[in-house]
């Protein structure tokens, strides 16, 4: 099994010889304090930004050590899909030393670079972060943690240390083939347009890529920005539906504006599954309270929180390719018809 890579925490010696200015000059300017020139300044910032430098936190006499922390990096506390993913890493580290402390990015690199530089200064012994993707700060700040670096929710990309998830690529070509598979074949999507959702992304191009192999392109697609919820859903299904009315398949980003769609649908008489099929993403509990079962995929949140924390505790060796990968699975509800 390939060891993870070693590296020797970074010092102040480290910084003072990339910026070529004194370590006693370096603590000042970390530490912000001193009289020290703008130009001397920026050259120190950016010679700890490059090498991914973090100063420490900790008191002096535990200042080579780390505490019985992991840090756990989401995008939001507000999305549906993460208190499941939190409550999988707690269940695992609950019976051990460590205990995890959240950090929320909004959907930010930005935000996620400062949320990490701040953690990281307390050194955890471990870091759980949602997504593959991440500023060259980011990367650089973890490559030079040397700790267990877990990337959760996703595998399609380059991985840091471990990645933990599912493909999301995968589980766009699932879904076409089922819509597919049912007989369905004027398609629309309905989804984010924030930048960031990387995952969502993924899924509609696993999407488009299986659809076109079969002949089949994308007949429209709906895109909007900022949060989702049962109104964004309605909102967006009544004006797709408004200006492409033969289509006879919506997939979803996500089943929350899924589940705003199917309200609005139901509601205009519209025959579902027969003429309209519906489906979203991630299986969450919000769909056994909708007068149908909208179709959807279980992305595996919880497995996906627990296999990670257990990587980070100890409790099971890192994956020889350094890639978890789960698979998801297709929940058909009551809202596909089966299979033609």
């Amino acid at each position: 099994m390939p060891q993870r890579k070693k590296r020797r925490p970074l010092t102040l010696r480290d910084v003072s010889e990339a910026s070529g200015v004194s370590e006693m000059t370096v603590s000042r300017v970390l530490r912000n304090r001193g009289d020290v020139s703008a130009a001397t300044r920026e050259k120190v910032l950016t010679a700890a930004k490059t090498l991914g430098y973090v100063p420490n936190k900790i008191a002096g006499g535990l200042a080579s050590q780390h505490v019985n922390l992991v840090a756990v990096v989401i995008p939001s506390l507000a999305n549906l899909v993460f208190p499941d993913v939190l409550s999988g890493i707690s269940a695992e580290l609950d019976d051990t030393p460590f205990q995890p402390v959240i950090g929320v990015t909004n959907y930010s690199l930005s935000r996620e670079e400062a949320v990490l530089y701040d953690m990281l200064s307390w050194r955890p012994s471990g870091v759980i972060l949602a997504g593959l993707e991440h500023s060259r700060t980011s990367r650089a700040m973890l490559e030079a943690a040397s700790i267990p670096v877990v990337e959760i929710m996703d595998i399609d990309g380059d991985v840091i240390d471990t990645a933990v998830g599912i493909s999301h690529l995968e589980a766009g070509r699932q879904m076409a083939a089922e819509i597919l598979g049912a007989g369905y074949r004027r398609i629309g999507f309905i989804g984010t347009h924030m930048p960031e959702d990387h995952r969502a992304k993924k899924r509609l191009a696993g999407l488009e890529a299986a659809l076109q192999q079969a002949g089949v392109p994308l007949a429209a697609r709906e895109f909007y920005q900022g949060g989702s919820s049962l109104a964004k859903g309605v909102e967006l299904t009544e004006r797709i539906l408004t200006r492409e009315p033969d289509l006879d398949f919506l997939y979803y980003s996500n089943d929350m504006i899924g589940a705003g769609g199917l309200l609005w649908c139901r509601e205009q008489g519209y025959d579902i599954p027969g003429k309209l099929g519906l489906a979203g993403f991630n299986g969450v509990d919000l769909l056994d309270g909708l007068p149908m079962r909208l179709a959807t995929t279980d992305a595996r949140r919880v497995d996906i929180g627990r296999r990670a924390a257990r990587i980070v505790a100890g409790k099971e060796p890192r994956p020889e390719s350094d890639k978890l990968i789960l698979t998801p699975y297709f929940i058909p509800g009551d809202t596909i018809r089966s299979p033609a």
